[in-house]
């Protein structure tokens, strides 16, 4: 069994502020903190004072009450809740020693009441973790709200008329009276742009996300949101690629060993990559003596299964290796729950067989490593040779690109793996867009047209109010960029891993009680990887050239120049096949009609094109399903005309 370093464990946060200062309902808490009971199903705790109600569901790796949260100062003037781990909870611990603080616990949340105590909100500067926290100080009437700088840990938060609401996944917001189960329109615009709703929006009206990066205060009827932290690209020393690739590696290690457990087994899920296998290389080289174990999740089609690769990494590391396959049963078995387990729509196909990985793991793990924030930090995507090695392309008056489409469409239809026709009309369907909406494109999102064409009348009013991809482009606004690629690092890490792989890597491993740490996004490496170059990044027609240039003699030299795959599902395939009655059942037109906010008849088109094989709708159809899923568990009585 694997536990994480401190006490306090994996869980789910919530709670409320009155504006009135009328006394908390506690049973409002309890109600909130109930919805959390898959990140924490072993314990609960609860601080309800005057105004402020705090809420903690833990799940309980190791035995000692000392972890029992909420958790408060010596004089209990300070109150904290901690959904994360801080890595460096004992150097800070011992420096506060020194400074005259006094400990009751080993925790890493009384790391922070004291933090709090000496540094006021700039405490949030000195943790090293992956956190979401709330903290309420009790004589200044203060409470603070914060994020870890990349976005690990979710946390939503509501200004409403009474309070401030706040909590780990949008359905313990949806528990409060106040917060109403609303469409957002900004939100749902955004979800169709880009199959995720980008930050600090959310799907339901009045909620917002605290972005990564970011803390909130509030004080008296006053909120006041500052960024804490940001990715940056610094003029970096000059180094030869070998003195780079040596500081990475150091740097990775460093990451990973701030992850480990003394004496205990460790895990990774290991998709056979080069950024899980770099982790697992990296394991078994600050922590030798301990028996690794590795997961890895694969399928029966050929050409989206990665396990042979994963299975030649853990026979070089000799790890205790779990194997599982996903298939179309297994899909199925899962869409019946993944409305409610999305928490709010995601549309990535590969939600699923990540809640299967989950699922068989916490069998045998409890705390996992992953590869996540590889692809981004050292242009991993094939997004960058698009947008760095095809600049030409772009220049081409639109007509060519309409005929370009037209010729992909002729290609004969294909459901491999990153097959032509698939590439190619990605490609095309971005090229005559401006760059940063070219990415979203590229990366899986709808075109404006698209969209346009999927609404009903009604919806496509509302939609066409909102400024097109303003909420990329707030994200983007300060991005400090050098350089093509490092906006396109910048890109990426903002966008895509917060808002879409961070989200399902925490609600699928959270749905079954398990954490998730991912090396790579430690802070400190981070800033270690955008100070490298972009060029030794993306070297010629080589994506992550650095990071194989760190991993060559590290890792079977097979791995280290595979190409790059993805963790991608043959949806295309299944819902021409398997999946075909839930895909036609879920797009009825009834429904949709009912609903109001689709258009019924562009949606069956959708639907008979891609069943008949005349084209590859599988994307599209899945940005559907899934906020349909999500409506039908969250807004069932949504009716927008």
């Amino acid at each position: 069994m694997l536990t994480p370093p401190v006490p306090d464990d994996v869980c789910g946060i919530s709670g409320f502020l009155g504006w009135g200062r009328q006394p908390a309902d506690e049973q409002i808490a309890r109600r909130m903190t109930a919805t959390l009971r898959h990140r924490g199903p072993d314990d609960e705790g609860y601080y309800v004072d005057g105004p402020v109600a705090l809420g903690h569901r833990r799940l309980r790796v190791i035995a000692p009450e000392s972890g029992r949260q909420p958790l408060s100062n010596e004089d209990g003037s300070v109150w904290a809740i901690l959904n994360g781990e801080i890595y460096n909870y004992v150097e800070l611990r011992e420096a506060l020693l020194r400074r005259g603080h006094r400990f009751t616990t080993e925790s890493d949340t009384e790391v922070i009441v004291h933090a709090w105590e000496d540094f006021g909100e700039a405490c949030v500067e000195h943790f090293n973790g992956m956190f979401a926290l709330a903290l309420w100080d009790a004589r200044s009437q203060v409470l603070l709200l914060a994020r870890d700088r990349m976005g690990e840990k979710p946390l939503y938060y509501a200004e409403l008329d009474d309070c401030l609401v706040f909590g780990s996944e949008l359905r313990a917001l949806l528990a409060h009276p106040c917060v109403a189960r609303e469409l957002d329109f900004t939100g749902f615009a955004s979800y169709m742009r880009n199959g995720y709703v980008v930050d600090p929006h959310t799907i339901v009206r009045g909620v917002q996300k605290l972005p990564p990066g970011h803390l909130l205060t509030v004080s008296g009827t006053k909120t006041r949101l500052m960024r804490y932290w940001d990715i940056a690209f610094p003029r970096s020393e000059r180094r030869d690629e070998s003195e780079w690739a040596e500081l990475a590696w150091d740097g990775l290690c460093a990451a990973v060993r701030r992850r480990l457990v003394a004496d205990v087994p460790l895990g990774v899920f290991l998709s056979g990559g080069l950024d899980s296998s770099s982790v697992v290389a990296a394991t078994a080289s600050v922590a030798p003596a301990r028996k690794l174990a590795t997961f890895s999740m694969g399928f029966t089609e050929a050409t989206y299964d990665e396990t042979p690769f994963a299975r030649e990494v853990a026979r070089h590391f000799g790890t205790e290796h779990h194997e599982f396959v996903f298939t179309a049963a297994n899909a199925a078995a899962l869409l019946a729950t993944l409305g409610h387990a999305q928490d709010e729509p995601l549309a990535d196909p590969a939600f699923l067989p990540t809640l299967e990985l989950a699922r068989q793991t916490r069998q045998s793990a409890t705390v996992l490593l992953d590869g996540d924030g590889g692809d981004e930090l050292f242009c991993g995507y094939p997004t960058s040779l698009a947008v760095a090695r095809t600049p030409l392309l772009y220049r081409l008056p639109g007509g060519v690109f309409d005929a370009a489409a037209r010729i992909v469409g002729c290609l004969p239809r294909s459901t491999r793996y990153g097959s032509l026709d698939f590439l190619l009309g990605h490609l095309f369907r971005a090229a005559a867009h401006p760059p940063d909406v070219r990415t979203q494109i590229l990366m899986g999102g709808f075109t404006p047209a698209e969209q346009h064409e999927l609404l009903s009348d009604e919806a496509r009013v509302a939609c066409d109010a909102i400024d097109a991809y303003s909420d990329v482009a707030g994200v983007l606004a300060d991005a400090p960029a050098h350089d093509e690629l490092d906006r396109l690092i910048y890109h990426h890490a903002k966008l895509y891993l917060a808002g879409r792989t961070l989200v399902k890597m925490d609600r699928a491993t959270m749905a079954f009680g398990l954490e998730a740490r991912a090396p790579y996004l430690d802070h400190e490496f981070v800033e270690l990887a955008c100070s490298i170059p972009s060029a030794l990044k993306l070297k010629g027609w080589t994506t992550k050239y650095l990071l194989k240039r760190m991993m060559a003699g590290r890792l079977p030299a097979s791995i280290v120049h595979r190409r790059k795959q993805g963790f991608g599902v043959p949806l295309a395939r299944w819902l021409r096949g398997p999946l075909r009655p839930f895909l036609e059942d879920v797009l009825h037109p009834d429904g949709l009609t009912r609903t109001g906010l689709f258009s019924p008849r562009a949606v069956a088109r959708l639907v008979a094109e891609h069943i008949g094989n005349k084209a590859n709708h599988a994307s599209a159809l899945w940005t559907l399903v899934s906020f349909e899923l999500w409506r039908e568990a969250y807004l069932p009585g949504l009716r927008w005309v």
